[in-house]
């Protein structure tokens, strides 16, 4: 398409494509939700979350966090045993985009937080998940976003330009991050998902009118 400056777009997956909400969950397990952001300021289990994504076994770090809140055992267990259900359908704006640019043969890549074990869950839900044309999983590489390094491996290893690469993320710090490498960012919010659609053409990409 004449005046593209766009390449290749790397997509987030949690909140981007996929909704990731530990409240979906934790609503089946507590009375409201002051309970559960109580259980989760308590515990720290979002925090210790990262570590996950960083490498750490569910096994590991669920069994420590028992260990230190026995009396939240189950609601800590389940986030390892019941995770999938903290899982909560596509997001149909940012998916559309991304089938329209794979059906254009546009480079198409992601970059995510995720435990590899959690990452093969939600690979058998979505399969879409599995047709980028190539992923960076923190907890393969043992770095997490916003750390400037999983981005570089991705820019390496695909010898991506990064003022000609679109990068899409729902969390501020990670796109200050891309953006500070020179990377092209959209902070992506689906209250306003068509936001990313109208970025999209006007970046010149070939996305669905």
């Amino acid at each position: 398409m004449t005046g593209r400056t766009i390449d290749s777009v790397i997509f987030d997956i949690g909140r981007v494509l996929v909704r990731w909400e530990p409240y979906k969950l934790y609503r089946t397990l507590f009375g409201s939700d002051g309970e559960i952001a109580a259980f989760l300021d308590q515990t720290g289990l979002l925090a210790r979350n990262l570590d996950f994504d960083r490498g750490e076994p569910f096994a590991v770090g669920i069994a420590d966090l028992v260990a230190r809140f026995p009396r939240h055992a189950a609601a800590l267990r389940a986030f390892d045993t019941r995770w999938i259900e903290t899982l909560d359908g596509e997001i149909p704006e940012s998916v559309g985009i991304l089938t329209a640019l794979r059906k254009a043969g546009m480079p198409n890549f992601a970059i995510t937080n995720f435990a590899r074990e959690k990452f093969d869950l939600a690979l058998a839900r979505h399969p879409m998940l599995g047709r980028f044309d190539d992923v960076v999983v923190s907890a393969d590489v043992k770095v997490v976003k916003p750390d400037p390094k999983i981005f570089r491996i991705l820019l390496d290893r695909r010898n991506l330009t990064p003022a000609r690469t679109l990068f899409i993320d729902d969390n501020a710090d990670n796109v200050a991050a891309a953006r500070d490498l020179g990377l092209v960012t959209h902070l992506f919010d689906e209250a306003n998902s068509g936001a990313l659609t109208r970025n999209c053409r006007s970046l010149g990409l070939p996305v669905e009118p």
